[in-house]
C-alpha cells in the first residue's frame, strides 16, 4: 500500500532500535495506487478523473463534445441527466458515448442545431462500490448577432468641446471585445484626450481640428466563433472657433458624485472615470481610509482605469477618483463590495479503511455570503439515501464508526450561495487486503557520496501495514547515527557514505499477512571540477582559452559540454573544445557573457561558470552637433559611441582651420568621459570644423565624423608676433627678425606687419616700415654695434593688434681690436699652472663679449730639445673672467702661451707669447720587468726604463720578499739600482722557493708607479724543468730519482690531503662572498707606505683561485717572456671648456685631478697575498 505523502517525517536513531528500524503508520486515508498488477483484483469505487467546464460556451459551428472520465474497480459505467431528467443517449441518433468512458458527442455538423442540446448536463459513473457524479454542465451555444441597421447623422461640434461616440454592440455569446479603427482598419489613436471607456464608447475630453473624419468606426470581436461585426461608421466635422473657453473637469463617466460596484473574490476589479474639460483634466485614484495594494494595483487607459488582480475581501471600501485640470478639480467616490462564491478550506477526502475501522469526511468551505453545504451518497441526496449505522453526519462532517465492506460508497459534497457552488467526490473503501509491496524487487539505488538516499518501499494494504527496515542478508543491525524514516514506507539516509553500500530489506505487515522486498544500494564518488573557468577579459580580435578540467568516479562516464549565458555555443568555427578546455578564437563583442562547464554524469552534475567580458577602444563618437554660435565661442555635442565594457575616460577635441590648414587637425581641449557637451573658445576668421574621439584604458577611438563648417567673423590681431630680436649680420646693418603669425592667429585677410626702430640711447623718433607677411627686415647704414629698440606690430584689413613692447637689439658686431695685457702665470705644480691677465676696454670690444681664449702649447722637452712640437690646445673662459687655470700637463716641460678676447664676431689679437716650465714630477712604471737564468739560489732581472720619467731618473728601488709553503711572505729585502742599469743579478736566494718582487723608479719628485713580478729558483743542479713561471727558462741541472722512495709517496699523500681540503675551504669561502685567509693576514699586515696593486683597476692584488690553482708549466699571470707591460700614461688634457681640448668652470679652476695611479709597497712580513697552486706547494717540499 502506498501511504499518502505527508510533510511529517520521524526520525530514529541507531540507538533506539539496534536491531530494525520500525514505522508504524498512524493514518486513516489511504489511496489505492493505480499499480496494473494491484488494480486486477482490488476493487475501488469510482473516481471522476475529468469533465467539462460548469460553464460550457460551445461554438455552434462544430460538433458538441462534453467530457466525463472515471476510473474505478471494476470499471464503472456512465450514465446522463439533462435538465435534471434521464438523458437516454441511445434514442438520440445525433448522440454517441465514447466506449470505456461517459465522454459524449453529439453530432450537429451533419445535421441537428446546436440551440437544440442547450441544457444542464451532469454524467454518473457507477460501479458496486457506489457512484460519483460530475459538476452542472451549462452547455450554451456561441452568438455573435450583427448590429441592428441604423441611420447616424453625421456630428458636427466647435473646437474645444466634449464628445462622446456611443458603441453599443449587440449582445453576444461571450461578450465581443471592442475596439475603434478607421476604413483602412488601422487603431485610431488615443490619448489622455481621446480614449475608449470599458463599455466600448469613445470619450473626447475635448475636440481638436484633427479630430475631424468620416469613418469613426466601433468593431466587436466574437473570440468564441472568431467573426468581427461593425457598426455603421460616423461621421464628426470640428468646426474651428476663433476663440474657445477652458473649463474645469466634469466626468462623462460614472454619473453623479457617487456609484456602486460589486466583484467577487479572486477576479480582477476594474474602475473606471473618464472626464471631460479644458485644458484636458489628469485623473487620479485613492482609497479612502486606507492605502492601494501595492503589487495588485494596475493603471490602464491612462489612468482613468483602475485595475485590482485577485481582489479579497480586504479590497472593499470607497475608492475615490479625482479629475483636475488647470481651473480646478473633481472627485467621484466609488463603494466597492467584494463578494465571493463558495471556496473551499477543506475538501473531503477519498477513505480506504479495513473492516471496524473508524474515520471521517471533511467538507469545509467559505464564501459571502456563507455557504450552504449539503451532502449526498452515491448522487442521491443523503437524507433519502439507504441508511447506513456505521455513519453519522454532524453539519459539514460525517463520522463513520467500525466500518464493514457494505459501508463502502462514493459521497458529494455540495457547498453553494448565490454566486455558485463547488461539488466534490470523495469515496469511503472499506477492504481487507494483506498487505503488498509495489517498488520492484532487487531495485538498485546509486547515490552520489554525502547526499541523501531514499530507498523505496510504497506498500499497500489493509488494515495499514507497519513497514520495517533491515541492512545485510542476515538482518544486521543498522549502527549509523540517524535514519529518517517517511510516511510512505521510504528509507532515508540523510548523508550517504561508502559504508552505506549494501542490501537493505523493507518488511510490511498487517493482521493478514506480511510481504518483503530487497533493494540494493551503491555510493560513488561525486563528480568535481578541479580546475574551473576563470574570469576574462580579452581585447577584441583576441584568442581566450577556459579550462575545465572534471574528476568522477571510475564507474561513471561523464559528459562535458559548454554553455554560453545558459545556451547552446554558437555554431561557428572559432569555438572549439577539447577534452578540457575551450578555446574561442578572434573574439568580438557578441562573445562576451557567462561560459558554463557542465559536467554531466547518470547521478550528478555539477557546473562552473566564468565571464568573458570583450573590451576594446571605444567605437567613434557621433552626431556631432553645434549651437550657441557666437563670434568668440560655440557649444559642441555628441552621442558617445559603445565603450565596449570598458568606461570612457575622456573625449578629445580636435579642430581643422579649412581656409588656412586643410587636412590638418590640431588639438582642441578635453573634456571627461562623463561629459557629452564642450564649450569651445574660437578665433575669428577660422573655418571651423571639429571632430571628437573617445578613450578609454585600451586606448583611443577614431575620430568622429566631422561637424558642419563654422566660419567666424574676421577682427583684428589679438596678439603680435613673438621671438623679436635684432642682430645685425654686418657691421653696418641690423637684422630684425620675428615668428609670424600663423593663419589661425591673423584673425582676418590682409595680414601685415609695422616694423619699428631707433637707437636706444639717443633722441630720435621711431622709424617704422609696413612690411608683408615676412618674418625679416634689414636696416642699412647703421653704426658698429649700437643697441636699438625694436618693435614689430601685426595688422590686418581689420586693424591693428595692440600696442607690442620694445625689446632691444644690437646692430652688427666687429671683431675686437686690442689683445689683453699683462698676462702672467704662476705654475700650481708639476701638471697645473694658474695665467691671469687684464680685461681690454669694452668699446674696443666692437661687440658682445663672449669670454677670453687662451692658446698655449708644449714647445719641447727640457732633457731632449729635438722633440716636434705639439699641436696647440685652447682653453676658452666665458665672460668677464681676467684668470684661469691650465690642467694637464706634462711635467718637466716647457710651456708657451698667449691669451685673446672674443665676441660673436670672432677673436681679437693675441697677447704677447708667455713661456713657463713645469718641474718635475714622479715618474711612470717601469715600461717592463723580465725575470731570466733562475739558478739553485739566483734570479736574474732586466727591465726597460719608464716610459715617462717626468723628469730626471736618481735610482730604481727593488724589493722582493720569498713565498714559503703555507703561502705566507716573508721578509722584506730592499734594494737600491743605479738609474743607469737596466740589468740585476740577485744571489744567495734559497733553492726551489717562490719570491716576489715590486718595482719602481725614482726622480726628485718621488717614488714612480710600481710593477710587480714572482719567480721560483730552480729545486737542484739536475735539470728539473721548473713550471714556465714567465720568460724565464729552466737551466740544465742534475736530476735526483727520489719518486720511488717510501717516504716521499707518504709525504706526497699528505700534501694531496691538505691541498685537496684547502681548495674545498676555499670553494665554500668564495661562493659565501668572503675573502681567503691569505687575503685577511695581507691586509692585517699591510705596509702604510706600499701596497701591490693590480694594474688593470689599482686595487691590492689577490690571488685568484682560478689562475693560481692552474699549473704554472701552462702558464702565469704574466706573459711568457717574463714582462710586464705598463700602458702609456695618458697625459691628455681633460675635455672642460667649449674650445677645442676643454673648458674650466665658472671660478676658472679645473674640474678634477690630473694623476696616475700609483701602487703601493707590499707589507714588511712573514704573509703572501696570493693564494697557493699545487704544483708550488710540492715544490716547496722538494
Amino acid at each position: 500500500m502506498q501511504l499518502k505523502i505527508m510533510p511529517k517525517k520521524k526520525r530514529l536513531s541507531a540507538g533506539r532500535a539496534p536491531l530494525m528500524l520500525f514505522l508504524c503508520q498512524m493514518i486513516s486515508a489511504l489511496e489505492v495506487p493505480l499499480d496494473p498488477k494491484l488494480l486486477e483484483d482490488l476493487v475501488q469505487p469510482p473516481t471522476i478523473t475529468q469533465q467539462s467546464p460548469k460553464d460550457y460556451i460551445i461554438d455552434p459551428r462544430e460538433n458538441i463534445v462534453i467530457q466525463c472520465e472515471a476510473k474505478g474497480k471494476p470499471s464503472p459505467s456512465f450514465s446522463w441527466t439533462r435538465n435534471g431528467t434521464h438523458f437516454d443517449i441511445d434514442k438520440d441518433p445525433l448522440v454517441t458515448m465514447k466506449p470505456g468512458s461517459g465522454t459524449l458527442t453529439i453530432n450537429i455538423m451533419s445535421e441537428g442545431k446546436a440551440e437544440t442540446y442547450e441544457g444542464v448536463y451532469q454524467c454518473t459513473a457507477r460501479n458496486e462500490r457506489g457512484a460519483a457524479i460530475s459538476n452542472n454542465i451549462v452547455i450554451r451555444p456561441s452568438r455573435s448577432p450583427l448590429w441592428t441597421k441604423e441611420k447616424l447623422e453625421p456630428i458636427i461640434l466647435r473646437n474645444g468641446q466634449s464628445l462622446v461616440l456611443p458603441c453599443r454592440p449587440p449582445i453576444g455569446l461571450p461578450p465581443p471585445i471592442i475596439f475603434w479603427m478607421d476604413n483602412s482598419f488601422q487603431r485610431l489613436p488615443q490619448s489622455e484626450r481621446v480614449s475608449q471607456g470599458l463599455n466600448g464608447d469613445l470619450y473626447f475630453s475635448n475636440v481638436l481640428p484633427e479630430d475631424t473624419r468620416e469613418d469613426y468606426i466601433c468593431y466587436a470581436r466574437f473570440n468564441h466563433t472568431q467573426t468581427i461585426q461593425q457598426k455603421q461608421p460616423i461621421s464628426v466635422k470640428v468646426i474651428s472657433a476663433k476663440s474657445h473657453r477652458q473649463r474645469p473637469p466634469t466626468f462623462l463617466t460614472p454619473d453623479g458624485n457617487t456609484s456602486r460596484k460589486e466583484e467577487l473574490r479572486g477576479n480582477v476589479l476594474s474602475l473606471e472615470c473618464i472626464a471631460e474639460g479644458l485644458p484636458t483634466p489628469i485623473i487620479y485614484w485613492i482609497k479612502e481610509d486606507g492605502t492601494l495594494p501595492i503589487n495588485r494595483t494596475f493603471y490602464r487607459n491612462f489612468k482613468k482605469t483602475l485595475q485590482i488582480v485577485q481582489v479579497t475581501e480586504a479590497d472593499s471600501g470607497n475608492y475615490q477618483c479625482i479629475a483636475k485640470n488647470a481651473l480646478g478639480a473633481i472627485h467621484h467616490t466609488i463603494s466597492v463590495t467584494v463578494k465571493a462564491a463558495p471556496y473551499w478550506i477543506i475538501a473531503p477526502q477519498n477513505l480506504v479503511l479495513s473492516p471496524e475501522e473508524d474515520g471521517t469526511l471533511i467538507c469545509r468551505a467559505n464564501g459571502n455570503p456563507k455557504p450552504r453545504i449539503s451532502w449526498l451518497s452515491n448522487g442521491v441526496p443523503i437524507e433519502i439515501a439507504p441508511d447506513d449505522p456505521s455513519r453519522k453526519i454532524d453539519g459539514d462532517t460525517i463520522i463513520f464508526s467500525k466500518v464493514q465492506e457494505r459501508s463502502s460508497a462514493v459521497y458529494q459534497c455540495n457547498a453553494s450561495n448565490e454566486y455558485g457552488y463547488l461539488l466534490a467526490n470523495a469515496f469511503v473503501n472499506v477492504l481487507a487486503e494483506p498487505p503488498r509491496i509495489l517498488t520492484s524487487a532487487n531495485t538498485l539505488y546509486q547515490v552520489i557520496a554525502n547526499r541523501p538516499a531514499l530507498l523505496d518501499c510504497a506498500f499497500f494494504g489493509s488494515p495499514l501495514p507497519t513497514i520495517e527496515w533491515f541492512k545485510g542478508a542476515k538482518g544486521s543491525a543498522l549502527r549509523e547515527d540517524i535514519y529518517v524514516l517517511h510516511e510512505n514506507g521510504t528509507l532515508e539516509i540523510p548523508v550517504a557514505q561508502k559504508d552505506s553500500t549494501g542490501t537493505y530489506t523493507c518488511v510490511a505487515r498487517n493482521k493478514l499477512g506480511m510481504a518483503k522486498n530487497d533493494v540494493h544500494l551503491e555510493i560513488k564518488d561525486p563528480t568535481r571540477i578541479i580546475k574551473q573557468p576563470e574570469y576574462a577579459v580579452v581585447q577584441r580580435g583576441s584568442t581566450v582559452s577556459f579550462e575545465c578540467k572534471v574528476k568522477h568516479d571510475h564507474t561513471l562516464i561523464p559528459t562535458v559540454m559548454w554553455l554560453k549565458d545558459h545556451g547552446e555555443l554558437p555554431n561557428d568555427g572559432r569555438f572549439t573544445v577539447d577534452k578540457d578546455r575551450l578555446v574561442v578564437a578572434d573574439v568580438n563583442d557578441d562573445d562576451g557573457g557567462t561560459y558554463t562547464c557542465v559536467a554531466n554524469t547518470t547521478l550528478d552534475n555539477v557546473s562552473a561558470s566564468a565571464v568573458l567580458s570583450v573590451v576594446d577602444v571605444p567605437n567613434p563618437p557621433f552626431d556631432l552637433e553645434l549651437t550657441d554660435q557666437l563670434d568668440r565661442s560655440v557649444q559642441l555635442s555628441w552621442t558617445p559611441g559603445d565603450d565596449n565594457n570598458s568606461p570612457i575616460t575622456k573625449f578629445i577635441i580636435e579642430y581643422e582651420d579649412a581656409m588656412h590648414e586643410p587636412g590638418l587637425w590640431h588639438h582642441q581641449t578635453e573634456v571627461p568621459g562623463t561629459q557629452t557637451t564642450a564649450q569651445l573658445k574660437l578665433s575669428p576668421y577660422v573655418n571651423y570644423s571639429f571632430r571628437v574621439m573617445a578613450e578609454n584604458n585600451l586606448g583611443r577611438s577614431l575620430p568622429s565624423e566631422a561637424s558642419e563648417q563654422y566660419l567666424t567673423k574676421a577682427a583684428e590681431p589679438d596678439k603680435n608676433p613673438t621671438a623679436v630680436e635684432g642682430l645685425g649680420s654686418e657691421p653696418d646693418n641690423l637684422v630684425i627678425t620675428w615668428k609670424p603669425l600663423n593663419g589661425f592667429e591673423s584673425n582676418g585677410p590682409g595680414l601685415q606687419y609695422k616694423v619699428s626702430w631707433r637707437q636706444k640711447d639717443g633722441d630720435d623718433e621711431w622709424t617704422s616700415v609696413v612690411v608683408a607677411n615676412v618674418s625679416k627686415y634689414i636696416v642699412s647704414g647703421t653704426p658698429t654695434f649700437v643697441p636699438y629698440l625694436i618693435k614689430v606690430q601685426a595688422l590686418n584689413d581689420a586693424g591693428f593688434a595692440p600696442e607690442p613692447a620694445a625689446v632691444m637689439g644690437h646692430s652688427g658686431e666687429d671683431l675686437p681690436m686690442v689683445a689683453p695685457g699683462n698676462v702672467r702665470v704662476n705654475v700650481v705644480n708639476s701638471t697645473l699652472a694658474e695665467v691671469h691677465w687684464d680685461p681690454v676696454p669694452l668699446k674696443s670690444i666692437r661687440g658682445h663679449l663672449q669670454g677670453y681664449r687662451i692658446y698655449y702649447w708644449k714647445a719641447q722637452s727640457s732633457l731632449t730639445r729635438n722633440r716636434r712640437h705639439i699641436e696647440k690646445k685652447i682653453l676658452t673662459f666665458q665672460g668677464s673672467k681676467t684668470h684661469g687655470m691650465l690642467p694637464g700637463l706634462e711635467p718637466f716641460s716647457h710651456y708657451t702661451l698667449n691669451v685673446r678676447v672674443v665676441n660673436g664676431k670672432g677673436e681679437g689679437p693675441a697677447s704677447p707669447d708667455k713661456v713657463f716650465n713645469t718641474p718635475e714630477g714622479v715618474p711612470s712604471a717601469p715600461s717592463s720587468l723580465k725575470i731570466v737564468n733562475p739558478t739553485l739560489d739566483s734570479l736574474t732581472l732586466e727591465w726597460e726604463p719608464p716610459s715617462h720619467p717626468n723628469g730626471i731618473l736618481t735610482e730604481y728601488t727593488l724589493k722582493y720578499q720569498p713565498i714559503n709553503s703555507t703561502h705566507e711572505l716573508g721578509p722584506l729585502v730592499d734594494l737600491k739600482i743605479p738609474a743607469n742599469k737596466t740589468r740585476w743579478i740577485l744571489k744567495n736566494l734559497n733553492f726551489s722557493t717562490r719570491y716576489k718582487f715590486y718595482f719602481y723608479a725614482q726622480t726628485a719628485a718621488g717614488s714612480g708607479i710600481q710593477i710587480t713580478e714572482e719567480a721560483i729558483t730552480t729545486v737542484d743542479e739536475a735539470g728539473i724543468l721548473p713550471p714556465d713561471v714567465g720568460a724565464g727558462k729552466a737551466m740544465a741541472s742534475r736530476q735526483v730519482d727520489i719518486a720511488t722512495q717510501g717516504w716521499f709517496i707518504g709525504l706526497m699523500c699528505a700534501v694531496a690531503l691538505l691541498i685537496l681540503i684547502l681548495l674545498i675551504v676555499c670553494f665554500i669561502r668564495r661562493n659565501k662572498g668572503g675573502k681567503y685567509p691569505v687575503k685577511e693576514k695581507e691586509d692585517a699586515h699591510a705596509d702604510p707606505e706600499i701596497q701591490p696593486m693590480k694594474e688593470d683597476d689599482g686595487t691590492f692584488g689577490e690571488y685568484s683561485d682560478a689562475e693560481d690553482h692552474k699549473p704554472l708549466k701552462k702558464g702565469s699571470r704574466t706573459p711568457s717572456d717574463r714582462t710586464v707591460k705598463k700602458e702609456d700614461s695618458d697625459d691628455s688634457l681633460v675635455d672642460y671648456g667649449e674650445g677645442v681640448n676643454g673648458q674650466f668652470n665658472e671660478d676658472g679652476s679645473f674640474i678634477g685631478q690630473y694623476s696616475g695611479k700609483k701602487e703601493k709597497e707590499p707589507a714588511e712580513g712573514n704573509e703572501s697575498s696570493e693564494a697557493p697552486s699545487p704544483v708550488n706547494a710540492m715544490n716547496s717540499f722538494v
